[in-house]
């Protein structure tokens, strides 16, 4: 029998509509420890599942009108200063983490760090996927916005992801089905992936080594390293880069209270270290008006936007 326990009870109404669970419901915490800029509001509720069958039940069991989201490594994320009310769910378990490999596939659960994906491939023999490893964040959230960089993205090397849809039902998907693009993807804002199954291509570990140690080295040399930001602020127009109508409409000194656009790399905010979420948000969308202003060309932004404002 599928038992279930509260591990976290107070007197909170929302706690008291939500099922109970294996997993942990966390109350009031803090999203700036959980995103890469460091700033933004509280969750009411973080719900960290203990495993699928438990983020089944409570998918299956939650009050409709409960908003619910899930985050990943918070790399790509802008959590607002008034936080984020409802159920944050992130797939934080070692359940969520496991990896298998073999017959040039490797399987990753979603809440693997990308960064850590370099031993695998190293023990394996595997190359193709090293571009990943330096993407920050978790490898369930490179799908939706098709994750890429040195000329490699999510959709030339991703075979099929599991997935539980809103009704915490599984299926598997293959990536053609996905419509995956130039960061952007047909996947539903109510489907939440289980892991995702790569393709690879036979190497060794002096070739990994080596591209892994070239993307790092020009990662320090182009771009804020070791400092609170999300990574590219704004999406590519087609055919141009962010960057240079950044730094050609005059943005490339801005600053918005302790958020100031990068010196190494001008389509990468910064946090100072005193900036608040809204000081962030605002500087990203004066370069979006001076950028149109100069240029007509509107840019979009590639960094998700959560929560409400203070």
């Amino acid at each position: 029998m599928f038992r279930f326990r509260l591990k976290f009870l107070n007197r909170d109404p929302l706690i008291k509509m939500l099922p109970e669970v294996r997993g942990r419901y966390l109350r009031n915490i803090s999203l700036s420890r959980h995103t890469w800029f460091g700033v933004g509001g509280e969750a009411e509720i973080m719900y960290i599942p203990e495993d699928t069958d438990d983020l089944i039940h409570f998918l299956r069991h939650k009050p409709r009108n409960v908003p619910v989201c899930l985050i990943g490594g918070g790399s790509n994320l802008l959590v607002r200063d008034g936080g984020v009310p409802g159920v944050v769910i992130k797939l934080d378990h070692p359940n969520f983490k496991k990896v298998t490999a073999g017959d040039g596939i490797i399987t990753c659960g979603a809440g693997f760090r990308n960064a850590d994906l370099k031993k695998h491939l190293l023990k394996h023999r595997l190359g193709g996927l090293e571009f990943l490893c330096s993407i920050p964040g978790v490898i369930g959230g490179s799908v939706k916005t098709n994750a890429g960089c040195f000329g490699r993205e999510v959709k030339d090397v991703m075979q099929s992801a599991q997935i539980i849809n809103g009704e915490g039902k599984i299926k598997t998907v293959d990536a053609a089905d996905l419509g995956l693009s130039y960061r952007s993807s047909l996947f539903p804002d109510d489907w939440i992936i289980l892991s995702i199954t790569f393709k690879t291509e036979s190497s060794s570990a002096e070739e990994i080594n080596r591209i892994l140690e070239q993307h790092k080295n020009y990662r320090k040399a182009h771009q804020p390293y070791n400092q609170k930001t999300a990574g590219s602020t704004f999406k590519n127009p087609e055919g141009l880069r962010a960057w240079e109508l950044i730094k050609k409409s005059g943005c490339a000194d801005l600053r918005v209270g302790g958020a100031k656009v990068s010196e190494k790399h001008c389509n990468f905010l910064i946090n100072t270290g005193s900036a608040t979420a809204k000081d962030i948000e605002t500087l990203g969308e004066m370069i979006i008006q001076k950028v149109k202003q100069e240029t007509c060309i509107t840019l979009e932004w590639e960094i998700k936007r959560l929560g409400i404002e203070k």
